[in-house]
């Protein structure tokens, strides 16, 4: 059975935080050694993570559409000095929006033996914990090369190249 919380803030140890509609604008936290329900949405929990990381979820939003271009499923540097990225699986308005933390990522494949395995794709952790997700191969391949670009840009050695462009 799953542990309820008020509230969280997702640290390095968090690998996906999922909706959990049940209970509607709940989460379902997968950390690398547990998992439990929270009692705001994904969204909400990625917003107090920024906040607690001396930024707004606006900012940081707004800083990866002017340094990348990107303008939907932003990828989000919650805390860029601890290498703390999350990116959302869908818009963010959607309510089956996950937001998955891209150093917790081993290995993704589309899933086989579905009726319709092309809306779902196995998410491998680094622990080794497999979870699918309702996105596309294609899609979950294009977020988390966005979010890699965004790593970069937001990384010391992304930031000297882009200045002494």
């Amino acid at each position: 059975m799953n542990e309820f919380k008020s509230d969280y803030i997702p640290t390095r140890e968090t690998m996906a935080l999922l909706p959990y509609t049940p209970l509607g604008d709940t989460s379902l936290v997968i950390e690398h050694n547990e998992q439990f329900i929270v009692r705001k949405s994904p969204i909400e929990l990625i917003k107090k993570a920024c906040l607690e990381n001396h930024s707004t979820y606006d900012g940081r939003r707004d800083a990866v559409v002017y340094q990348t271009g990107y303008k939907r499923k932003v990828p989000i540097p919650i805390n860029p000095g601890s290498d703390l990225y999350s990116f959302p699986t869908h818009s963010t308005t959607d309510p089956h929006c996950s937001w998955l933390f891209y150093h917790s990522i081993s290995n993704i494949k589309p899933a086989s033996g579905l009726t319709n395995p092309q809306l779902r794709t196995i998410i491998t952790f680094h622990n080794g914990k497999q979870i699918p997700i309702d996105i596309s191969y294609y899609t979950l391949k294009k977020q988390m090369g966005r979010t890699l670009t965004c790593i970069f840009v937001f990384s010391s050695e992304g930031r000297e190249m882009l200045i002494s462009r």
